[in-house]
């Protein structure tokens, strides 16, 4: 123990940040006033501008912004217009084998997608192979922008056989679910396999979903297969890593 003492950080973890030396950077501690204010502000408050901020901490504005960005990319605030407001809570989506839409409704948010691009391909490497099908053999592509209360939280590319949802590019309505639409169709979801990893969107990636290249994304590929073990799709979706977090309930093994 220290004689050392911080401003203490919401859900901070032990020591709350602060280096065994005792010795608090000023932006970590400029960071802490900053959390403090948050609270007080609430979801929605306007903050003072940058010049203002400094001043009110006796900081550098390099280190103010350098407090704000660690905010920005936690979640905590988000730009609007010229100004910088608290950020309402991060979006808890489980790790399932349910629905986007699904997940973002239990938290109250309205769900919504925009069509990119639905086309059909002759299926190589990886998808065949994830697939079950050979190479060559027509494949989906259903690329979709993700929404939660019109904001721009996410991208998902699904790839899925031609052959198990012939009629995708007809029937399927690209604002809804796609496994509602695949449940429909007969293909009811039997199990599936996740993986998760931070990445940094590219260019493209970034312009479609409104962030800034820098910002960390939460990437999660999935390969689902129906009741009989059959592979259907194939997902790559990115989320913002300010606006996402994922849940999962856990049982004890033997």
């Amino acid at each position: 123990m220290t004689g050392h003492s911080a401003p203490r950080l919401l859900g901070a973890p032990v020591r709350e940040g602060v280096p065994e030396h005792g010795r608090m950077p000023k932006y970590y501690a400029a960071k802490a006033q900053l959390t403090a204010l948050l609270e007080e502000l609430g979801e929605g408050g306007l903050l003072p501008t940058e010049r203002e901020l400094a001043e009110r901490y006796g900081v550098a504005r390099e280190t103010l912004r350098l407090a704000l960005r660690e905010l920005l990319l936690e979640g905590r605030v988000r730009r609007q217009g010229r100004g910088t407001v608290v950020a309402g809570p991060k979006i808890e989506q489980p790790l399932s084998l349910s629905s986007y839409t699904e997940g973002v409704r239990r938290q109250g948010r309205l769900p919504g997608r925009r069509l990119i691009a639905l086309e059909r391909f002759a299926a190589e490497g990886e998808v065949a192979e994830e697939l079950g099908i050979a190479q060559g053999d027509q494949v989906w592509h259903l690329e979709r922008v993700l929404l939660a209360d019109e904001e721009r939280v996410g991208l998902e590319s699904t790839y899925a056989p031609v052959a198990l949802l012939p009629g995708l590019d007809d029937g399927f309505e690209p604002e809804s679910s796609f496994y509602r639409y695949a449940k429909d169709c007969g293909l009811v979801a039997g199990g599936g396999r996740e993986r998760i990893e931070t990445v940094l969107a590219t260019p493209r990636e970034a312009l479609l979903i409104g962030t800034p290249p820098a910002l960390p994304m939460l990437l999660l590929h999935r390969s689902s297969w129906d009741a009989s073990g059959r592979p259907f799709e194939r997902v790559r979706t990115l989320y913002r890593g300010d606006r996402f977090s994922f849940s999962a309930e856990l049982s004890a093994g033997e």
